[in-house]
C-alpha cells in the first residue's frame, strides 16, 4: 500500500523550480563532517547529544540542489508485518520542527512521535509512505526490500526532489524517471532533520497498522510489540504458529516452525511410544537452540562467501533483539 499527500508547492523557496536540473559540478559530492560525527565515532550514546539539524540540506543548497528529501524506514528487524518507508521534503527552513525536538524516532517516545508527525504533515512541502509486504521480504531480503521500499517512496513523491539524503543505504535511482542525486548518511535519522522526518512519519504509520492488525492476530500482541521479537512475541509464534504475514525466513519464525514440526513428529526407534507434545517450556528452548543452530549455518555460509550475509537476508536471532517496542 502506498499513501501520498496533497502537494503544498508554494512553500518551496520563491522563485526555485521543483525540477531543476542536478549542478554537473555538485553531482556526487560527499557532505562535509557534521559536528565532528564520524562512521566510527556515531554511537547511539554520542548521537544523543548530537543536535539533529538542516545542516546536511543547508550544505547540499550551496552545492546548488533545491529540492531535498530525507528518506528512512523502519521495521527491518521485525519478525511480522511490512517494512515501511517514507520521503520528506521539508521546506528550506524548518524551524518550527527543529525547535519541537525532531530527531530519530527511536529516540522519541510515541506521544512525542505522534505529535510530530501531526507537524511534519502540516509544514512538508509534501511526503509518501511505501510499504513492502513480507512475503516479497522473504523473497527478496530485508535488505532489498528496505531498498524497495525507500525506492517506492521517492517515486511516489509528487515534488520532484534533485537530491536525496538516505539513511545508511544506496538506492538505484536509475528507476526514477528524473534525474537525481543522493548522499547516504550514516545515522541521519539523528542528524538530519528530512530523515528524521521521514523516520517519523514511516514509524507512526506502522506502529498504527500494527495496532490495527491487532483486532487481527489478538494472540500475538502486536499492539505492545509492534512485531518485533519479543520474548512473548516468540512464544505466542511456538504456540499458535506464524501467519501469513510473518516473515518466514528470520531466524526465530524459521526455528518455532520447525520446533512445532519436530514436536508433533514420532520419535525413531523399534520401541519408540508416540511422541506427545513437549510442554512449552521444552519447546520453546528448543527453538531458541534451533535459532542459535540458523544462525551458526549463516554465519558459516558468511565466511565461505563475501557476498552472503545473514542480516541482510532477515536472519536475526532472538537473543539479538532488545526488549522494546521503540525499535526502528
Amino acid at each position: 500500500m502506498i499513501y501520498t499527500r496533497e502537494v503544498r508547492a508554494q512553500r518551496l523557496e520563491p522563485g526555485i523550480p521543483s525540477g531543476s536540473a542536478i549542478p554537473s559540478k555538485a553531482a556526487g559530492l560527499p557532505l562535509p563532517q557534521i559536528g565532528g560525527v564520524s562512521k566510527a565515532s556515531a554511537l547511539p550514546t554520542r548521537l544523543r547529544k548530537q543536535a539533529c539539524s538542516d545542516a546536511p540540506e543547508r550544505a547540499l543548497r550551496r552545492h546548488g540542489f533545491l529540492t531535498i528529501a530525507g528518506v528512512d524506514e523502519v521495521g527491518r528487524g521485525a519478525l511480522f508485518g511490512p517494512v515501511v518507508a517514507a520521503a520528506v521534503i521539508l521546506p528550506p527552513n524548518p524551524t518550527l520542527l527543529s525547535r519541537l525536538g525532531l530527531t530519530d524516532s527511536k529516540q522519541l517516545t510515541c506521544r512525542q512521535r505522534e505529535a510530530l508527525d501531526g507537524r511534519i504533515r502540516e509544514v512538508a512541502v509534501d511526503l509518501a509512505i511505501a510499504e513492502v509486504d513480507a512475503e516479497t521480504i522473504d523473497r527478496l531480503n530485508i535488505y532489498q526490500a528496505s531498498r524497495l521500499a525507500m525506492l517506492r517512496a521517492v517515486r511516489q513523491l509528487a515534488v520532484a526532489p534533485d537530491h536525496l539524503l538516505v539513511d545508511a543505504l544506496h538506492l538505484d535511482l536509475s528507476q526514477l524517471s528524473h534525474p537525481c542525486a543522493q548522499t547516504s548518511l550514516v545515522h541521519g535519522d539523528a542528524l538530519s532533520l528530512s530523515i528524521a522526518a521521514a523516520s517519523v512519519i514511516a514509524k507512526v504509520h506502522r506502529d498504527s497498522l500494527m495496532r490495527s492488525l491487532e483486532a487481527l492476530h489478538p494472540q500475538y500482541g502486536l499492539a505492545s510489540h509492534k512485531g518485533y521479537a519479543t520474548l512473548k512475541h516468540r512464544k505466542a509464534l511456538l504456540e499458535y504458529g506464524p501467519t501469513p504475514l510473518h516473515r518466514k525466513s528470520f531466524a526465530p519464525v524459521l526455528a518455532a516452525t520447525c520446533a512445532r514440526t519436530s514436536a508433533d513428529m514420532p520419535r525413531a526407534g523399534r520401541n519408540a511410544a508416540p511422541a506427545s507434545k513437549p510442554s512449552s517450556g521444552s519447546l520453546f528452548d528448543q527453538a531458541e537452540a534451533d535459532s542459535a543452530l540458523i544462525l551458526r549455518e549463516a554465519a558459516a555460509a558468511q565466511r565461505g562467501s563475501p557476498h552472503c550475509n545473514p542480516e541482510a537476508a532477515g536472519h536475526r536471532g532472538a537473543a539479538g533483539e532488545k526488549e522494546t517496542a521503540a525499535w526502528d
